[in-house]
């Protein structure tokens, strides 16, 4: 090496990440060495809801290092699908809502308030905003959040949520995990559709947007009514983006699939 140079160094290789979209708000999300598996919902049906994609081989993933609970309702706080996974396993929740857990007999449950954060190995998980009633009866209303998952990336679980304008001071994470529809025909308020999803990401300015909340649960009599909301929200979430921010990659993983970032 002669006089007056320095080495060159090569710039550090992020670990691979991969996240498997198992369907509904459920996804598998395996980030240095964490894995963090959000709302899950693992059952052929829920009350009314049937599910229509396949239940993950087994009747769930291999066990997690974390669970995330976006609120309490049945579609995402699913009580047989959390026993499924342990009674002990690690499970973060809206703040206020850990009674709830408890009272049903789970050992390891933790709070977390908007703004507030926890450790796990090497990730940090913090709660963020999210507006949406997330109530169960009873209680009738109840808090909702959405969780940013931090390491060599970043990614935004937003649960369910409509459109907030804290949504642009999420910092640019490399995946946002957006709902983009419900469980039947029509949506409701605290919900968002494609074109309100799209909206979102513009906001957000991810690297990757992944539609999650579509395409698995659905009420079985009007399956063949009314089947369109079973697989036109991404397509028309794809469409969306075109227009209002194309330079934004959308990947469309039907429950069941997987992809690395």
């Amino acid at each position: 090496m002669g006089v007056g140079t320095q080495p060159v160094t090569s710039p550090a290789v992020k670990p691979p990440a991969s996240l498997s979209y198992v369907g509904h708000a459920t996804v598998l999300i395996e980030l240095d060495g964490v894995r963090v598996l959000t709302d899950p919902v693992l059952r052929t049906r829920i009350g009314p809801l049937r599910r229509e994609a396949l239940v993950p081989e087994g009747g769930s993933p291999s066990p997690p290092d974390l669970v995330l609970v976006s609120h309490l309702h049945r579609d995402h706080a699913d009580l047989p699908s959390l026993r499924r996974l342990g009674w002990s396993t690690r499970l973060v929740c809206p703040e206020g809502t850990g009674r709830f857990f408890a009272k049903h007999g789970f050992t390891a449950v933790e709070e977390l308030a908007t703004g507030r954060s926890i450790e796990v190995g090497d990730v940090v998980v913090s709660a963020v905003e999210a507006v949406h009633d997330g109530g169960r009866v009873p209680p009738r209303h109840g808090p909702a959040v959405g969780y940013l998952i931090a390491g060599t990336r970043r990614v935004y679980f937003a649960g369910d949520t409509d459109l907030f304008d804290g949504m642009s001071e999420l910092g640019e994470p490399d995946v946002a995990l957006l709902p983009i529809w419900g469980w039947g025909p029509s949506l409701g308020p605290g919900h968002m559709d494609p074109a309100r999803a799209a909206c979102a990401a513009a906001m957000i300015r991810p690297r990757i947007v992944v539609p999650i909340h579509w395409g698995t649960l659905y009420p079985r009599f009007l399956k063949h009514l009314r089947p369109d909301p079973l697989f036109l929200p991404p397509q028309e979430l794809a469409r969306a983006m075109v227009e209002v921010a194309p330079e934004i990659e959308v990947r469309l993983l039907a429950p069941g699939m997987s992809t690395t970032f």
